[in-house]
């Protein structure tokens, strides 16, 4: 039904003119001059007002339910945002562009201003206004306005590394919805991740934080300048010991950030601090107060909380110190390779493919996660561990020795004696000079190791030993093809290990010895080496179980069976006596045996495959096969020689054999690439 109605008041000076059509409640009605068109009838007339007087109460009092409504709504968001300021958007001068660092989310428009008010401590201040269009980002404004009210109580650390929350802007617009604008500090026109791209980011980062003897004093070191690299882990201690501040204020209040990426970060040139977001989708800890019946699920909240921030904190590290996981499609693989359940200690072994090696002094991520024995990477394999509760914490992580500069005396932890122990027998085994210096330090290493196996019993074995591992290196010995002239010029590729366990009810294991090869044909092998490929496999199966490794003294082995060079043990009592060691190793003098995992094997099977046209001609196979045996361990051609296992971890692992020698293992994570 349509109606059209004049209202006659001849004592009012505006009336409504209503057109009405269909649902009376949802026509906006306007106030207009008013207007007589026609004489209607008496009947008419007052039919028409009664229709009319009706609705023109009901759109007023809709009009006026709207505007209180409105009040209500701003009432209640300046009751709830009552600790900070609120502004008007004529206190500020808007200007012309915007930061590239400042870029937000879809559902949020970033302006730059200058405060106009001479009545604000802000005055002439540059602030960003970033305006919240959605209900969500709205509800992220007032969330970062809220936890303002935790963290304000101690205002030098708020004010050193939270981006500042001045006020916000809050007025009603023409849809009937509050438009609300969140008023934060200005640090600067780029975010970390930005600062990061630049090609001269080093320099302009360091003239950025004003680096000086003082600031460098701050992360334990005593120079400034030198090396690109070293001038690089100076920065990257700096940035990473600031940020963790930083997180650790925030979790020290009961708050997760949440959102911790390189994005959200920003460096102000002002006081040289890490800012760490406006905290928008900062949780709490605990939800229901601190109350018995709900203190361990708040508990078990909280610690998840806190190892979800030290993940992001170490992908942050990971993008800052290997800038080759600035590739998204790198990063994506990084972190395909943990969401697998890979264990972080394996990273270097998985990244070395996709580190660049071009430059002539070597990848600079690489190195600097290298030095101190590898302590980067321990560090990296601490903030991204699989497990929540095995995620190092913000003052932990402060305490690394990776974190702390050469004036700072860190007593190392034995899980870190380890991993230093394996980094560097690892290192010295890549570089491939095997002469007699580096064997005897790569023999001594490996006994250190074995002192300290922290898995020595048959379940740990049991648990970490299935897998696939890569030889690097043993301390028997070592034949190539320089001084020989082999009937096959056999190149040894990847040389590895792959142990499985049928099932769970017994300890049996199934061991694998897979050797990749190239047999090279022709006189111009030395500078051509391409050639046929070739695999052989041997399969045998052990049996695991308890035994012990006797260190038989000199005077007592004369005719007898010895499990190692006696002069390699000499000295290594004669290191363990030393007063570097003594603090270290739990033993007092060396000790007569170890506890390790005895392997006991069964039958054996050999296969191999050979590229055409190789593989129809049996001498060659038998050549081949006899070169590869006199390259490799005998150990891995016959894998009955392999006898106990005297150091295990999720990254290492030491076999020995029936004649004493070592074999050193890395995990490999072929698997993970695919």
């Amino acid at each position: 039904m349509a109606l059209r109605g004049i209202g006659l008041s001849p004592s009012v000076e505006n009336a409504e003119v209503v057109c009405l059509s269909g649902n009376l409640s949802t026509r906006l009605i306007r106030r207009s001059p008013m207007r007589f068109i026609g004489k209607p009838s008496n009947l008419n007339r007052r039919q028409c007002w009664g229709v009319q007087c009706s609705s023109a109460r009901k759109a007023v009092s809709s009009i006026e339910s709207e505007e209180n409504a409105q009040t209500a709504l701003l009432d209640s968001v300046d009751e709830e945002l009552e600790h900070v300021t609120r502004f008007k958007i004529s206190n500020f001068k808007i200007l012309d562009c915007v930061s590239v660092g400042l870029g937000g989310r879809a559902d949020e428009v970033i302006f730059e201003a200058i405060v106009k008010d001479t009545n604000s401590p802000l005055n002439n201040t540059r602030v960003v206004l970033r305006r919240l269009t959605s209900a969500q980002a709205q509800r992220r404004g007032k969330r970062a306005i809220e936890v303002l009210k935790k963290l304000v109580r101690r205002k030098l650390m708020y004010h050193s590394y939270s981006m500042q929350v001045h006020g916000y802007i809050s007025s009603p617009t023409s849809s009937g919805r509050v438009s609300f604008t969140l008023v934060h500090g200005y640090h600067g026109s780029f975010s970390l991740r930005h600062w990061l791209r630049q090609s001269d980011w080093l320099p302009t980062l360091e003239a950025t934080l004003a680096l000086d003897e003082e600031s460098v004093r701050r992360v334990g070191d005593d120079t400034v300048g030198g090396p690109a690299v070293s001038r690089q882990l100076r920065l990257f201690r700096i940035l990473m010991r600031d940020l963790l501040i930083g997180v650790n204020y925030l979790h020290s209040h009961g708050l997760a950030h949440t959102e911790l990426r390189l994005e959200n970060v920003h460096i102000s040139p002002v006081d040289r601090h890490i800012k760490v977001g406006i905290l928008g989708n900062a949780a709490d800890f605990y939800e229901n107060g601190l109350n018995s019946s709900t203190l361990d699920n708040n508990q078990d909240r909280r610690q998840m909380m806190i190892a979800f921030d030290m993940r992001c904190v170490g992908f942050m590290m990971a993008k800052m110190v290997l800038r080759e996981l600035m590739d998204p499609f790198i990063f994506t693989k990084f972190k395909s390779f943990l969401t697998k359940g890979n264990d972080p200690s394996c990273l270097r072994e998985f990244l070395l493919q996709f580190l660049s090696r071009n430059s002539p002094s070597g990848n600079s991520g690489l190195q600097i996660l290298d030095r101190n024995w590898g302590a980067g990477w321990n560090l990296l394999s601490l903030l991204l561990a699989t497990k929540s509760s095995k995620r190092v914490s913000c003052l932990d992580a402060l305490r690394h020795p990776f974190l702390c500069g050469p004036r700072w005396r860190v007593v190392p932890s034995m899980d870190i004696i380890r991993w230093g122990l394996g980094s560097t027998a690892v290192r010295i085994a890549e570089e491939y000079i095997y002469g007699q210096p580096q064997r005897s330090r790569l023999a001594h290493f490996i006994e250190l190791m074995e002192m300290l196996n922290p898995n020595s019993k048959p379940k740990n074995w049991l648990e970490l030993l299935p897998g696939k591992w890569r030889l690097l290196y043993c301390t028997g010995r070592h034949i190539g093809l320089t001084l020989r002239q082999p009937n096959a010029r056999v190149l040894i590729g990847d040389v590895r290990l792959a142990v499985s366990r049928a099932s769970k009810l017994n300890t049996n294991l199934s061991f694998t010895s897979e050797i990749g090869f190239k047999i090279m044909i022709g006189k111009d092998w030395p500078h051509d080496k391409t050639g046929i490929c070739g695999k052989l496999e041997v399969n045998s199966l052990f049996r695991l179980t308890a035994g012990r490794r006797l260190y038989l003294k000199e005077e007592k082995t004369t005719g007898e069976f010895t499990m190692g060079p006696s002069n390699i043990q000499g000295s290594l009592a004669r290191k363990l006596s030393g007063r570097k060691w003594r603090k270290a190793i739990p033993f007092k003098e060396f000790p007569s045996s170890l506890p390790v995992a005895k392997l006991a094997s069964g039958d054996i099977e050999v296969t191999m495959n050979l590229g055409e046209p190789l593989n129809q001609n049996i001498d060659t196979a038998k050549n081949a096969v006899q070169e590869i045996r006199t390259q490799l361990p005998p150990e891995m051609f016959d894998l009955s020689k392999l006898v106990c296992g005297t150091y295990v971890d999720s990254r290492l692992l030491v076999l020995r054999g029936v004649n004493g020698s070592a074999l050193l293992f890395t995990r490999s994570c072929d698997d993970a690439m695919d």
